[in-house]
């Protein structure tokens, strides 16, 4: 529990550094991933610190500030396609339930996020320099360190993606401490979707995702 509240914590505080692929045509886009990870980690992070007294009166500003400036890099179609994995086959599964699952998980995930949020302190972030990338590279990884001081740092790797026919990239996965975070959710919800199903498991994370922005329960040991 200690392990997964700290890759949280600190896949949060990088989810700002992610290239991706802004569905949005007014989004800025870049075709070097590791440019936009250090845009998207100044501006932020800058707006978190600009807006901390109000963030302090009403935290539930840090949800839009993820909706606004995170979101919109996310493969969240992917993540939840990979979070579902073989729970059930999504051939079989009809369109709108796959796209209902994917705006809840969404939501869920935001929430999340929003709520680590609430412990940024002014970490520093150090991303690795940029490095050439093969026209034919479809995946890749780019590590990173937050370095907290007085705390040893954590390493993360982000796992980024280039859909066909594209030159920009969306992240979709962030493994820190050897965590995968995709990884923890498939296994906190396979079950769950094998018995109950997407609909029904999209119904609670939207419930979930409805609940007050507060910075996440530490386990006991943590």
């Amino acid at each position: 529990m200690k392990a997964l509240f700290k890759v949280l914590l600190a896949a949060t505080a990088l989810l700002a550094f992610s290239q991706v692929q802004a569905a949005d045509a007014a989004v800025p886009k870049y075709d070097d991933p590791y440019k936009m990870m250090e845009v998207l980690a100044d501006k932020t992070f800058q707006r978190i610190a600009r807006q901390q007294a109000d963030i302090k009166k009403d935290p539930e500003i840090l949800r839009t500030i993820v909706t606004e400036e995170l979101v919109p890099y996310i493969d969240s179609r992917y993540a939840a396609g990979y979070v579902i994995g073989n729970a059930v086959k999504l051939n079989t599964v009809p369109k709108e339930d796959f796209n209902t699952f994917v705006g809840a998980f969404q939501n869920y995930m935001v929430g999340t996020y929003a709520g680590v949020f609430t412990q940024y302190r002014d970490q520093q972030v150090m991303i690795e320099p940029g490095q050439p990338i093969e026209a034919q590279k479809k995946i890749i990884t780019i590590k990173t360190r937050v370095i907290d001081p007085g705390k040893p740092d954590i390493k993360i790797e982000f796992k980024l993606r280039r859909v066909k026919g594209a030159t920009n990239w969306l992240v979709f996965d962030m493994v820190a401490e050897g965590i995968s975070l995709l990884d923890s959710k498939r296994s906190e919800l396979g079950s769950l979707i094998r018995q109950q199903g997407l609909v029904s498991v999209a119904a609670q994370l939207e419930e979930k995702a409805k609940a007050p922005i507060k910075a996440p329960e530490k386990a006991k040991n943590a």
